[in-house]
């Protein structure tokens, strides 16, 4: 390397350092060891990149939300932090709890996010986090199964009702062409509502429930429907067998059980388990006749926020912006916090083969389908809990399906009083 070219790059990196004046930062998440390293070794080069120095903070899972939630209130939080996306309705509600980086997007390259993406970060127009990577609910079929029962994999949901008797007759009265109980039974009717209503269950805009009693009513009817067609297993079956995780059943690795819906970035722990022949495929979202909105169910997994209350926020954007968006920082964090929500790290990773190609085609279908606005309360345990044992309730018949409904908005609301109080 030439005189002139150590020159040229000691320049370049004055440059970068003198961007802002040097600070100390702190940075706060939650993680496994792997995602620890990789946000250290981030740190430290962009750290090195733009002049600052920033100080890890990180933790397990376990206790993080209170011990977050305590500085947030004693105002002694990080600079910069990882936020779950649910926790932005309780950090900053009415969006100044968290710094707005709209307000920084001379230092973060927003256009790397999408509208839906900058609006999953937003709480009353300001964003408060930007979306580190996105995941969202799709239907995955073992295309192996649905061969052998003679059929083309479904596109509506009357072809999948159809499709219900058919492995019956033909494979055995153990055999299904889908799943749907607990979360995954309360996430099929909140589908089935919102592309009927074009509505979210809870407006994200108002906190308020979006669909009366007689649209929840139709939703949680149409569970039964396709307990009634042989199209998934019984409340009651799965519960019999131990109520054991999708991906721990034997019938899901033979394929007697032939389709679900579930997180894309679930792919790898769901597909691992399959016997050899068995092949999964990712399809467009089901529809059904006059629906208003395909009704995908798509959220940030996790966000990176800035605190309202730090005084050194361009530096902190700065940091911030090299994590997620520059060579450095992208490199660093890899594919630790799934597939990444920003364009230009996806690019990146790609190029390298860092992202395996079924989690882009994934992704890809979660980014470009269409849907309301998710509230953060809807993955909060009041509203999964007043969702899933009113289901579960019905299911077996103790209550009918307007009893169910009514019970779940009492308890919804009683929840979303909470974050309105």
């Amino acid at each position: 390397m030439t005189t002139r070219t150590i020159l040229a790059l000691a320049l370049t990196t004055t440059a970068l350092a003198t961007t802002s004046s040097a600070e100390e930062l702190r940075m706060s998440w939650w993680g496994g060891d792997s995602r620890h390293q990789a946000t250290q070794e981030a740190l430290k080069v962009c750290g090195d990149k733009h002049g600052h120095s920033i100080s890890p903070e990180f933790t397990g899972w376990s206790g993080h939300f209170e011990k977050l939630t305590t500085q947030i209130a004693g105002r002694t939080e990080a600079d910069i932090m990882q936020v779950n996306w649910p926790w932005l309705s309780i950090y900053s509600a009415d969006g100044t709890g968290l710094a707005d980086l709209k307000e920084l997007s001379d230092k973060i390259d927003l256009s790397n996010w999408d509208e839906a993406q900058i609006e999953a970060g937003s709480m009353k127009g300001k964003l408060n986090g930007l979306p580190v990577s996105t995941t969202g609910r799709l239907f995955v079929f073992n295309e192996t199964a649905w061969e052998k029962a003679g059929l083309d994999l479904p596109k509506t949901w009357d072809d999948l009702i159809a499709a219900g008797p058919v492995f019956a007759e033909k494979l055995g009265e153990d055999h299904y062409p889908f799943e749907a109980a607990g979360l995954d039974a309360a996430l099929v009717v909140t589908l089935y509502g919102t592309q009927k209503t074009g509505k979210p269950l809870i407006d994200p805009d108002t906190n308020e429930i979006a669909w009366s009693m007689d649209e929840l009513t139709e939703a949680i009817t149409f569970y039964k429907s396709l307990v009634d067609n042989h199209v998934i297993p019984s409340w009651k079956a799965v519960a019999a067998a131990g109520n054991v995780p999708l991906h721990e059943k034997p019938e899901w690795s033979d394929g007697r059980i032939a389709g679900t819906y579930q997180w894309d970035s679930t792919y790898f722990k769901i597909s691992d388990p399959l016997q050899d022949g068995q092949n999964l495929v990712y399809t467009d979202l089901l529809s059904q006749e006059g629906q208003k909105t395909p009704g995908i169910y798509r959220k940030a997994s996790m966000v990176f926020s800035i605190s309202a209350n730090s005084e050194k926020k361009e530096a902190a954007a700065e940091i911030l912006n090299c994590l997620l968006n520059e060579p450095e920082g992208v490199a660093a964090l890899g594919s630790t916090r799934g597939v990444p929500a920003s364009k230009t790290a996806r690019e990146q990773l790609l190029e390298v083969n860092a992202i395996d190609a079924i989690q882009t085609e994934a992704q890809d279908r979660v980014i470009n389908a269409k849907g309301p606005g998710i509230h953060p309360m809807m993955e909060f345990p009041d509203v999964r809990s007043a969702m899933q044992d009113n289901l579960e309730l019905f299911a077996y018949g103790e209550i009918d399906a307007e009893t169910a409904a009514e019970e779940m908005i009492y308890a919804i609301n009683e929840a979303l009083d909470d974050i309105k109080s």
